[in-house]
Order: structure tokens, then sequence, then C-alpha cells
């Protein structure tokens, strides 16, 4: 194993983009940035995260992309990126930022997020007291599985929603429950992308997400829903609310590769933080040009770094 590994770092510089079986051939995205890589002599190549044939040591970087399934098996994620060697980004980061209460920490480093409410397993919950509309999903998830949206106005949704927590809590996840923010429906959901440069973690483009929670959460699985995208000019303000976020992000930016920050409008139209995907997002490449050549740069770059 070791001797692969040091004979890759005289040649041609080796790359994982780490998937899971149900995109064993990666998101097509994230094919996207091969050519690039290919163009600038390294050789990328999926690899699933679960695969035990893998040698993750035989590559000199391993790139998180699509492992879209660890969802229900995080501890078992996290504990293999902590195994693996030049992980991107670093495995402490995936620790932190697979379970969604760092947004409890975002906010109490000032970053603008949006109300969050938590319940662990097995603690009594009651409904909120207003009759608006809220997202119940769990802590840990990937995409939008086990995600609802339900109007308290709507005695049947209390119902479900008040059965999506207990179902949750049933297989010892932990909840959390926001406010619906309206402007969703009309303004979407901004996605900043951020992609490492020579200057360090730098602003690459953006993406605006339209609605997708429709309703409640019925319990049937899926690996992700389908999502509606188009290209967004990022704001002023959304790119100093972004700055403020992963300023916060532990051990500091400069170590990661790439990171997403996700926005919503809120009533007064300030942005706040829905997500800040450090793990496995979707980077949304093929809707900016020059995208996909910034990331294979990006990989480049840390490469570089990597080899000495």
């Amino acid at each position: 194993m070791t001797d692969h590994h040091h004979q890759s770092t005289r040649g041609e510089p080796r790359v994982a983009l780490v998937t899971c079986t149900d995109l064993a051939d990666l998101d097509p995205d994230d094919r996207l940035v091969l050519g690039p890589l290919a163009d600038r002599g390294v050789a990328a190549e999926p690899a699933v995260w679960d695969d035990p044939g893998v040698d993750w040591a035989g590559y000199d970087l391993v790139v998180l992309r699509s492992p879209w399934d660890y969802a229900l098996r995080r501890d078992e994620f996290v504990a293999w990126a902590a195994t693996v060697p030049t992980l991107v980004n670093p495995a402490d980061v995936v620790r932190w930022n697979t379970d969604k209460r760092y947004l409890g920490e975002l906010s109490a480093a000032g970053a603008p997020v949006v109300p969050t409410s938590w319940v662990t397993p097995g603690q009594s919950w009651q409904l909120p007291a207003d009759r608006g509309e809220y997202v119940i999903k769990p802590a840990v998830s990937a995409g939008s599985q086990d995600t609802g949206r339900y109007d308290l106005a709507d005695p049947g949704h209390r119902e479900l929603a008040a059965a999506h927590v207990r179902r949750l809590s049933a297989a010892g996840r932990v909840t959390m429950v926001q406010p619906y923010l309206d402007a969703v429906d009309t303004a979407g959901e901004t996605a900043l992308l951020f992609l490492a440069g020579p200057g360090g973690l730098a602003f690459s483009h953006a993406i605006r997400k339209g609605p997708m929670l429709d309703g409640p959460d019925l319990g049937v699985e899926g690996l992700y829903k389908a999502e509606e995208i188009s290209p967004r000019a990022a704001t002023p303000e959304q790119l100093a609310v972004a700055g403020r976020v992963l300023a916060a992000v532990p051990g500091g930016r400069e170590r990661l590769l790439y990171a997403r920050v996700d926005l919503i409008p809120g009533a007064d139209g300030t942005p706040l933080l829905v997500e800040l995907e450090l793990t496995e997002p979707s980077l949304f490449i093929g809707y900016a040009d020059g995208a996909p050549d910034r990331l294979a740069e990006a990989i480049v770059d840390r490469l570089r770094a990597t080899r000495g």
C-alpha cells in the first residue's frame, strides 16, 4: 500500500472523487471536472466511500463529492473519514458539518441563521404555538431526505408534524424545527459556491434553487429530490453574510477546498443561513462559465501542497 502511494506521487497524481453506490460513476455535475483535471495531468476517478476494496492511501488526494447515502450511517461515515489520508474537506470538518447542530454554534458566533429548535430522542415536544408554516427534518441528513413542510393552521398537518418528530425520535435521530420562510416561494434559495484559490477560499459563482418542499414528509425514502436550478448573481449583502459564516468555521476557512453557503431572505430581507455545506455539496459547476476549471485548479493547488 505504501509503495503504491509513493509511486503515484512520483508520477501522474491520482485523485479519488468520493461517491456512493447509487452514483458509482459520479453525479453528472461532478463529471464535468474530469476533463479539466485530465488536461492538467491529473488522473481522477470515482471511488465509493464504503467499498472495502478501495486503497485510499493509494491516492494523492481524496475529494469528497457525492457520498449521499451516509445520513443513516453517519457514525460509520465519520469514522471512515478519520482513516483517509489527504481527505478534503478534512475529517474534523466532516464530523462537525454532518450534524446540523453546527447551526447553533454559528448563530452563537454571530452569523445570521434561520431560527432553529432541536428535539433530541425521547424529549417531549410541543407544537409551536403560532399557526405558521414550519420545516421539520433530521439534524443528520443529505439532500431533502426525511424533510417535510407543515402548515400548522391545518389540523391534519399538525398531526403529521407530530408524527414526523416521533418517527425521527424513535429512530434515535435528533430533529430540527425551523419556520418556513415565505421568500423560498418567491426569491428562492441562493447557494454561494466558494473554491480554494492561491489566496485561499474565494467566491466562484452562485445559483438559485427553487422551492422543493410542497408538503409533509410521509416517510417515503429516496436518495435526493429533483431540484430547480438556475444561475444567479450574488449580492454584496449575501457575500458579506457568507463571509461571516465562513469566518466562524472551526479550524479556519483556509483549510477548505470548497464551501457552499445556502441563504434565504428573512422577513426583513436580510439573508439568513439555512445550511453551510462543507462535506458533500453539489457544487453546480455546470451553471457557471469557468467553474469546472476553477475546481480543477483548486484540486491541483491542493495536490501541490500535499505533495510538497
